[in-house]
């Protein structure tokens, strides 16, 4: 066939190899990704808004992405494998489903407050270093107040309109990491102030709670439940668990915890035993 003033076109007999169902637009998951995040820069890869993508999926509306990331729905995924080509394993360690720290995760809810919790938080250096911005698993959780790697605390909210993090709803075609109510560019956030002393206590905590959930025995032990507990315990908040305060408000908590004895951490039923001393922290495995 010839187009005028145009080139001559054939399709050969292999034409059909190179016709393939995969995307075109591809993004590598990164070290730590949540599975949502990487969802959301896959949309954009294809040119597609991420509340429009959600259809795509096969989801109606709403909080779609963080459904995904605790439920793996089985179509959803399915699509996602056929037409990315990375494998089940790979998808599956994004998502949360199953996680043995469930119970310690922000909850996938917005009450309308500003003192509230919101579902996911981020450290803006850590998004503006990135080659490609991209929310980390454990910024769901809600024992987690401060990045180790630039010494300040999580934000929970966009700085300039005090919306949470909505990339799900972004009706715009921008990266993920641009607020979906006023598009301000979340890497420019300024820095949270956290003591040493609370962001000590924060690995701490984190380190511990994932050595409990590897050896299995987080669900033996009360860890969990005193960790929930801890606003009541430096009288911050008796009446509200950890999972249910703003960053903010944990930070303050934590901070507050930084200041008193470490007992409460621990009790004899408990697999790991901490001990802080000044800057370092030591932690007894026992596995009897």
């Amino acid at each position: 066939m010839t187009l005028e003033g145009g080139p001559t076109i054939a399709i050969r007999e292999r034409y059909d190899e190179v016709v393939s169902d995969r995307w075109p637009g591809f993004v590598r998951p990164q070290r730590d990704e949540l599975l949502s995040s990487w969802v959301h820069r896959l949309a954009f890869a294809n040119g597609i808004a991420p509340r429009s993508f959600g259809r795509v999926l096969g989801f109606s509306g709403g909080m779609w992405s963080p459904s995904l990331d605790m439920n793996f729905q089985t179509d959803a995924v399915n699509i996602l494998r056929a037409h990315t080509g990375v494998p089940l394993p790979r998808l599956s360690a994004m998502s949360l489903k199953g996680s043995p720290l469930k119970r310690l995760l922000l909850p996938l809810r917005d009450d309308g407050s500003r003192r509230g919790p919101t579902w996911l938080q981020f450290c803006p250096q850590c998004l503006a270093e990135d080659g490609q911005p991209n929310f980390r698993k454990h910024w769901r959780l809600a024992i987690k107040i401060s990045c180790s790697k630039h010494r300040c605390g999580l934000r929970d909210r966009c700085p300039f309109c005090r919306n949470r993090i909505a990339a799900f709803n972004q009706a715009a075609l921008v990266p993920q990491h641009y607020c979906a109510r006023c598009g301000f560019d979340l890497r420019l956030s300024s820095k949270v102030p956290v003591s040493p002393s609370a962001r000590l206590l924060d690995q701490c905590i984190f380190d511990i709670c994932k050595l409990e959930a590897m050896t299995g025995s987080l669900d033996r032990s009360s860890l969990v439940r005193r960790l929930l507990h801890s606003p009541g315990i430096c009288s911050l908040d008796p009446a509200t668990p950890l999972v249910n305060l703003s960053a903010s408000a944990r930070i303050r908590c934590m901070g507050r915890l930084a200041a008193q004895p470490n007992d409460w951490l621990t009790d004899d039923d408990d697999i790991a035993v901490s001990h802080c001393d000044g800057p370092f922290c030591w932690w007894e495995v026992s596995l009897h």
